[in-house]
């Protein structure tokens, strides 16, 4: 593959590649039901050969309508979800958030930027995690947003990522705007819920290179 890979031949790579993933997927769940071609084909309204090239993953006009209808038939839920891409936009802003956050960190501390989930085939990716704590303590798992736009959507977002990546405490690093702690102030209780420990707290452990002790959001 290239160095730099155009968005749009990257989108359409992750799309055949997400093809294949389900079509196999839905062969074996049919194969496992018991169920013909012809039987889920009559069942969704379409022909047998059409669930074959999608088994096959050879009809790339294949729609998520279909590909759901097919999945209920045979005892699969078919769901689309988005991730966050390698937009350059995106990362100069992240990456400016996290230069002004590493200088508020110990020097002892490590920190390793874009690591990935510890899951087959799962394109997300930690913004940063953070090791080297003295006492030793597990990696920080962070999360760096630049704008807020939709605070509650984005805490669930992080939510699930942690959740999936096996991270029970994670740092929150948000850009230092009105914009930004208005969104968090919005948030709410859910706020506090997630990230237990106070900003000052957060910040205080790691300036001294300790761990917070628990998940945190601060503003940088």
């Amino acid at each position: 593959m290239p160095d730099r890979e155009r968005a749009a031949d990257r989108g359409a790579r992750l799309a055949r590649h997400d093809l294949v993933t389900v079509g196999s997927e839905l062969r074996t769940a049919r194969l496992m039901s018991g169920k013909t071609l012809d039987e889920v084909g009559r069942s969704v309204g379409m022909s047998y050969s059409q669930v074959g090239r999608i088994e096959r993953a050879t009809l790339p006009s294949a729609s998520l309508f279909q590909l759901a209808r097919i999945g209920a038939v045979v005892g699969l839920d078919v769901r689309l979800r988005a991730f966050p891409g390698s937009s350059p936009l995106r990362d100069a802003g992240q990456l400016a958030l996290l230069d002004r956050f590493r200088r508020r960190l110990a020097p002892g501390l490590t920190v390793r930027t874009e690591v990935p989930l510890p899951i087959q085939g799962d394109l997300r990716a930690w913004d940063a995690v953070i090791a080297g704590f003295q006492p030793e303590a597990d990696p920080l798992h962070t999360e760096a947003e630049t704008r807020l736009y939709d605070a509650q959507g984005q805490l669930r977002r992080i939510a699930l990522k942690a959740r999936d990546g096996g991270a029970d405490v994670l740092l929150l690093v948000v850009a230092d705007t009105p914009r930004n702690r208005t969104a968090v102030r919005s948030a709410g209780p859910m706020i506090g819920q997630m990230f237990p420990v106070s900003p000052r707290t957060a910040l205080t452990a790691l300036a001294a290179g300790r761990h917070p002790g628990g998940s945190a959001l601060i503003f940088v």
